[in-house]
């Protein structure tokens, strides 16, 4: 069993239930935890047996491009997408923050954690 973990990925979203977040968007960072078995992959040396971190990266950009009032409702989505087009992938975790959310005074940001088992 291996673990692949993407960190910091930045992006720019629109999530929020206060319509001044859908007008002005924020920015978002996603770290990732995917678990498989990487066996394969080590033996092979080809990228078509391992777990592929640019397809990971894309499902999150992808995912959290689509606005939501609810940063539990994204992490959702990118857990479930994880699971249908990544089959070798038997758990995984997100942890998504907003940045500067607007929660009254001083708040880096704010952080949802999911994890799931495939």
């Amino acid at each position: 069993m291996g673990i692949i973990i993407l960190e910091n990925i930045k992006i720019y979203s629109n999530h929020g239930c206060l319509d001044e977040e859908a007008r002005i968007g924020s920015d978002y960072l996603v770290d990732l935890e995917a678990r498989a078995d990487f066996s394969k992959a080590c033996e092979s040396d080809e990228l078509v047996d391992a777990l592929d971190y640019v397809t990971l990266n894309n499902i999150v950009k992808e995912e959290v491009g689509i606005r939501s009032k609810l940063l539990e409702h994204v992490c959702k989505r990118v857990l479930d997408r994880i699971g249908q087009e990544l089959t070798t992938v038997t758990y995984a975790k997100i942890k998504l923050s907003k940045v500067n959310p607007p929660i009254g005074g001083h708040v880096e940001k704010v952080s949802i954690i999911l994890e799931k088992e495939y």
